[in-house]
């Protein structure tokens, strides 16, 4: 009898669920957008949704995995939201009072045809949003991007925290850009 995914150790989660890269797919936007409509029906009003992270950057290579960032207005409460989620098949990863991560996609046999990460939190800055549209501006950036992931891959196959801090001060760097060209677009 096999574990389930809420008893397995992290290790044991990072080998059925290694980091790997497939070239850009056409069919990652129209994934979103397939999702992000039934997401739109359960959330509270004037919630925001963007396709965010690698798969939303035109013409680079990225995990197979559709980010989804939501945003909610600061009077509907996070964890009922998620609750809502849950609903349309979702788990709940991880929370903080500022945010919840939800997925859906992996299974007790490794990764679903599809699979998505939720971004749960009330509007802010949009770092994630402002990242995306820099690297989407500036090709050449996001080949940069692309590299450093590529190089990165086999290194933190299995360690998705590694993989994702290796990464962090390219994302920072080219965010602060982005947000100093913020009023001017890019």
């Amino acid at each position: 009898m096999s574990k389930k995914l809420s008893e397995m150790t992290l290790e044991e989660l990072w080998q059925l669920f290694p980091i790997f890269l497939t070239q850009p797919n056409g069919k990652w936007t129209e994934q979103y957008r397939e999702e992000s409509a039934m997401l739109i029906k359960i959330l509270p009003p004037n919630s925001e949704i963007h396709h965010i992270g690698s798969t939303a950057i035109n013409g680079i290579w990225a995990k197979p995995i559709i980010d989804i960032l939501i945003e909610i207005d600061e009077n509907y409460d996070l964890a009922s939201c998620a609750q809502k989620i849950c609903g349309r098949g979702y788990i709940i990863m991880s929370e903080t009072s500022s945010r919840i991560s939800l997925n859906k996609g992996y299974t007790e046999n490794g990764f679903a045809e599809k699979v998505f990460h939720i971004h749960l939190q009330h509007k802010s800055e949009k770092d994630e949003v402002l990242f995306r549209d820099y690297l989407n501006a500036h090709p050449d950036i996001a080949k940069e991007y692309e590299s450093l992931k590529l190089k990165l891959w086999k290194k933190h196959e299995h360690n998705r925290d590694a993989y994702t801090e290796a990464k962090t001060d390219f994302v920072k760097k080219h965010t602060a850009i982005a947000k100093s060209f913020q009023n001017n677009k890019f």
